[in-house]
């Protein structure tokens, strides 16, 4: 396990990795780490925790107090992030089982809406830091 927070994600979804880079754009202190869900270090890490990444279509969040998946790993990410995105926070008050409905219509067809690419992104040389493969 890394320091910092690491977000699991999608690498092949295209919405993923747009999260992904916005989550980059908007962490001005770097305190996040990425790992593709397909990564070894992810089938790795996750197993350990029991968690399967073979069913996952969800964004997890990994910190010192724990794993958080769907629409909690998102707005605990949000929280995080420089700006007013932290303000995205007050939907925790929305019941989890509201939420992540919405999470998991938007995760079931986020290939169909956003795409997919045949293979997980690859960092620039200034973020390969950031990723754990």
């Amino acid at each position: 396990m890394t320091d910092k927070p690491v977000i699991f994600f999608d690498g092949v979804c295209n919405l993923c990795n747009g999260f992904v880079q916005f989550i980059i754009k908007h962490d001005k202190y770097a305190k996040f780490r990425f790992a593709a869900l397909q990564s070894d270090f992810a089938k790795q890490e996750l197993l350990t925790k029991d968690i399967s990444v073979k069913e996952l279509s969800s964004v997890i969040l990994l910190t010192e107090k724990g794993v958080f998946t769907k629409s909690t790993a998102a707005l605990k990410i949000a929280s995080q992030l420089n700006g007013f995105w932290k303000a995205a926070c007050i939907f925790i008050i929305i019941p989890k089982f509201i939420r992540d409905f919405v999470y998991d219509i938007i995760a079931k067809n986020r290939y169909k809406w956003f795409g997919k690419d045949d293979h997980c992104m690859v960092p620039t040389p200034e973020l390969k830091d950031r990723f754990l493969a």
